[in-house]
């Protein structure tokens, strides 16, 4: 770690604790040149496969696309915000969990419709409506049959 002050390579942790529920540490250090001291922040970085869309483009993940595709077919059902991030959590676990740098759009969609399932079955009906596109009252009346299966 280069010193902000002296810009000297060589740098000593004093102290390193665990900071927001264990998924960052903080450490103070100490500049061996000149002394002064500073902290430093690490946190693991997890790197998401990249999205492979029906067209063929590329996109990078995106945790707040799919954070609010969930909360607009959540919307004022009694599913908690704990819920729903604990749900993207394990979302991205089994995401980055397929070991794969590329995913497709499609197999996204069918992860975030299986936890919708376990969440709410109507949230569920709700989403895969917009994400099959349904054309008719049909359409939703078959979905919500196989529900019952």
């Amino acid at each position: 770690m280069h010193c902000p002050f002296c810009s000297a390579q060589d740098t000593k942790v004093i102290d390193s604790r665990l900071v927001t529920d264990g998924h960052q540490i903080r450490r103070r250090r100490e500049c061996v040149d000149c002394h002064e001291r500073f902290t430093t922040f690490e946190f693991a970085e997890l790197v998401m496969p990249r999205v492979v869309k029906r067209d063929g483009t590329r996109d990078p993940f995106n945790e707040d696309k799919m954070r609010a595709g969930m909360q607009r077919a959540l919307e004022k059902r009694p599913v908690s915000t704990e819920q729903i991030e604990e749900c993207i959590v394990k979302l991205k676990s089994a995401l980055r969990a397929t070991g794969e740098r590329e995913v497709s759009s499609e197999m996204v969609g069918n992860l975030i419709m299986d936890a919708l399932k376990e969440l709410d079955k109507v949230a569920y009906v709700r989403f895969a409506s917009v994400y099959r596109s349904f054309e008719d009252i049909r359409e939703f009346g078959e979905e919500i049959a196989r529900l019952g299966d």
